[in-house]
């Protein structure tokens, strides 16, 4: 293993082989922060976009207008969720296809099979990887909390 470490920082220094070049692009870190997703002032960004990759932050189902959780359970807040993840995707120009993976994190797991039928509402074909994990509980007295990252197709 050493002896391969030095060959290839001889040919680093000989020339033979170029620098890994980061362009700008690929470096730039922006903020996504729609106005139609619910904030509430947090120090958190709705979203970062790295070059073509978008890191969205948890997104639970609040109504953006009053930045209370939805009435109506698991299947009315997955929706909302999603749509708010929709305006986060939006903002930095990706949309669901983009995302390549999703962690969901749900109170209940009795609620599985109503979040999964919402979920494939929105990803009816090739859905991202995704994990799902039973917490304890989530802000605002939430059943579901969703968060994803997605990847800009060129």
């Amino acid at each position: 293993m050493v002896k391969r470490a030095l060959v290839v920082a001889a040919a680093f220094a000989a020339g033979l082989v170029a620098y890994p070049t980061v362009t700008a692009q690929q470096s730039a870190r922006r903020m996504i922060s729609p106005e139609r997703v619910p904030h509430m002032g947090l120090p958190y960004s709705p979203g970062i976009l790295a070059g073509n990759t978008l890191y969205l932050a948890g997104q639970l189902g609040r109504d953006p207008k009053t930045n209370q959780i939805i009435p109506g359970g698991i299947e009315a807040e997955t929706r909302q969720a999603l749509v708010n993840i929709r305006e986060v995707l939006r903002a930095a120009g990706m949309d669901y296809g983009d995302v390549a993976s999703t962690t969901a994190f749900i109170v209940d797991f009795k609620d599985f099979d109503g979040f999964n039928k919402v979920y494939r509402e929105f990803f009816p074909k090739e859905p991202p990887a995704r994990a799902t994990v039973q917490v304890a509980a989530l802000n605002q007295g939430g059943r579901v909390e969703l968060q994803m990252i997605a990847v800009k197709q060129k």
